[in-house]
């Protein structure tokens, strides 16, 4: 896995060991960020389900100005670590190792806001709804914010969660990203 684009562009990441992350596939990655390169410049973004943070790290090689990644597998969150310190990316980086869920509860208490959020949870489970819910309530994203959620194709999400409206959908062959922008 290697970041594609900015200012670190071709800088190797490294991956967690095991099947408990599965990350984000390089291309589905490429057309995410390609497409939201307008909005990257100075941003400040929650990459969800992180595992080895390749699409936040992406983002702030784009421009993005802060990146939270969430995770809670110990490994994933260790190679996650070591990629911002390969990196030199400290400053720029929050590391928050819990539920999705939970620290969704606990970065709103802390009044963190986020315009652009990245979610890519386990597709097996449902705690990608619940996630999607939780942001729907708008407590940690800014006015017009940009929600993307990674899921099976053949499990699409509502058009809208709470304040989230989805305005369109990408698909890569069994994967799909829908965009949803938040109320003002």
């Amino acid at each position: 896995m290697r970041i594609r684009a900015g200012a670190l562009k071709g800088r190797r990441l490294v991956a967690p060991a095991g099947a408990t992350t599965r990350p984000t596939a390089e291309l589905v990655r490429a057309a995410l960020l390609d497409a939201l390169a307008p909005r990257l410049a100075g941003a400040r973004v929650l990459d969800l389900f992180a595992g080895a943070g390749g699409v936040g790290l992406e983002a702030l090689s784009r421009g993005a100005a802060h990146a939270t990644f969430v995770e809670r597998d110990a490994r994933a969150v260790a190679a996650l670590r070591a990629n911002v310190r390969a990196l030199g990316l400290e400053r720029r980086v929050r590391i928050v190792r819990d539920d999705a869920l939970r620290a969704l509860g606990r970065l709103a208490r802390q009044g963190a806001r986020f315009d652009l959020v990245f979610l890519d949870p386990p597709y097996a489970s449902d705690v990608g709804l619940a996630a999607l819910g939780a942001l729907g309530a708008g407590a940690v994203t800014t006015p017009g914010a940009l929600v993307v959620l990674q899921h099976p194709t053949r499990r699409p999400p509502p058009a809208a969660v709470g304040a989230l409206r989805a305005s369109r959908a990408r698909r890569f062959g069994e994967t799909t990203l829908t965009f949803f922008r938040a109320g003002a």
